[in-house]
């Protein structure tokens, strides 16, 4: 199994703040692999709202909160905001890309939006056709003390990203970040952004605490399913947990918190058969890798086969509900051995269910190569699980084979 390439270029031992040059390694991957001869969709990228704080915060519109966040500009020297609670740890220093404090001084090209040039850099460089966008900071929002502020800031984004961002760049999409431990506001920020151009689905961060099955829920997932529209389950840590305390290096922290909260909701969704009550609700797990479900679909099956009477609501397996849902790849694990990761893609489907995704430009971030690379997927399995599964789920339009967008926008920008 091919190693990650890290594909970071350095002059004089100083990192370039350019996309392109920083990429450049991933852009011969791409081409010596013949990337643009079939769609690649990256369901998990990311962008650092906080560069954009001055004017994301023009669109929220509760005026208290709007006072705030300018108020927090503010004492943030002009750049960011102090309003969203920060994490704990040395995430943006000590991995293998050092640029996260620099990153704001990349400049985007002439008359495209800032975030919109910076995303469409990567897809070039990386050989990707659609990205859907997530934002950075705010996947801490709700930890939040104040759930109206967590209301206010989530449909402000909103507004900014489908009024300013998504209207720039049809490749460019969104899973819109719902403000989940408010239920009525969550309810009505996906009746009314649910057809917004660019929108193909919504996002909850996993690292909070309010019960997923609670009847509170129930009106939302109820418009997910007639809508059609996934609800993914993003990943996150949190130093700060009780029984994360325990560790002594982020490394724990970061290794163990993500795929804990997926589990956890997870958990609470099929014992309580919210599958079962709505089989048409597409539910995708993101940012946990892929070894903790192999794990968790032989503890709930052995649990369940010996105290049914706990879970009523089932008609079948535990395992045979999680084999219904997707799954995105990153950060995917290097196995010992190369069959263990066979194993589990066979455990979950994962020529159907598994959906490419690269966290760029996270210092784990994951390029197609991990995908493309692996011995034992033949060329039809690799393009659906890179390309193919995603277009499918969120109802994209296929590509102009021969024609793709990717290689359009490159000519264009070079």
């Amino acid at each position: 199994m091919a190693k990650r390439d890290v594909s970071i270029r350095t002059i004089a031992g100083e990192q370039e703040n350019d996309t392109r040059k920083i990429l450049a390694r991933a852009r011969r991957q791409a081409d010596e692999r013949g990337y643009d001869d079939f769609p690649i969709v990256d369901v998990d990228a990311h962008h650092y709202e906080n560069d954009s704080w001055a004017e994301l915060t023009e669109y929220i519109d509760d005026p208290i909160v709007r006072q705030l966040s300018e108020a927090s500009i503010a004492k943030g020297s002009g750049r960011g905001t102090t309003l969203i609670p920060s994490q704990v740890g040395n995430q943006d220093v000590g991995g293998r890309i050092q640029r996260y404090g620099l990153r704001h001084r990349e400049e985007g090209d002439p008359g495209v939006h800032r975030e919109v040039s910076l995303v469409r850099k990567s897809m070039e460089m990386m050989g990707i056709d659609y990205t859907i966008l997530f934002p950075t900071p705010m996947l801490n929002l709700g930890l939040h003390p104040q759930p109206e502020v967590e209301a206010a800031i989530a449909r402000g984004y909103a507004r900014w990203m489908t009024e300013r961002v998504l209207t720039e760049d049809p490749r460019i999409k969104t899973m819109l970040y719902v403000p989940f431990n408010t239920p009525e506001a969550s309810i009505s920020l996906l009746e009314e952004f649910a057809d917004a151009p660019g929108v193909i689905g919504f996002m909850v961060t996993s690292v909070r605490y309010k019960p997923v099955h609670d009847n509170a829920y129930i009106p939302m997932y109820t418009l997910l399913e007639e809508k059609g529209m996934p609800l993914a389950f993003h990943g996150a840590h949190n130093w700060y947990e009780r029984s994360m305390v325990q560790l002594n290096r982020f490394i724990s922290a970061h290794a163990l918190g993500f795929p804990l909260y997926n589990m956890i909701h997870l958990m609470n969704l099929i014992i309580n058969g919210i599958p079962e009550r709505f089989p048409g609700l597409k539910i995708l797990w993101m940012e946990g890798g892929l070894a903790w479900i192999p794990f968790i679909m032989q503890r709930l099956d052995s649990e369940y086969m010996m105290r049914t009477s706990e879970a009523p609501l089932l008609t079948k397996k535990p395992s045979d509900y999680m084999r219904d849902m997707y799954y995105s790849s990153q950060p995917i694990e290097i196995p010992a051995k190369v069959e263990f990761m066979q194993t589990t893609f066979d455990m979950i489907d994962a020529e159907n269910r598994l959906l490419y995704s690269s966290d760029y430009p996270h210092w784990d971030f994951d390029l197609p190569s991990v995908i493309y690379d692996l011995p034992f997927l033949g060329e039809e399995e690799k393009r659906k699980i890179l390309g193919g599964n995603a277009i499918e789920l969120f109802n994209l339009e296929y590509p102009v084979p021969g024609v793709p967008a990717k290689a359009e926008v490159g000519a264009r920008e070079r």
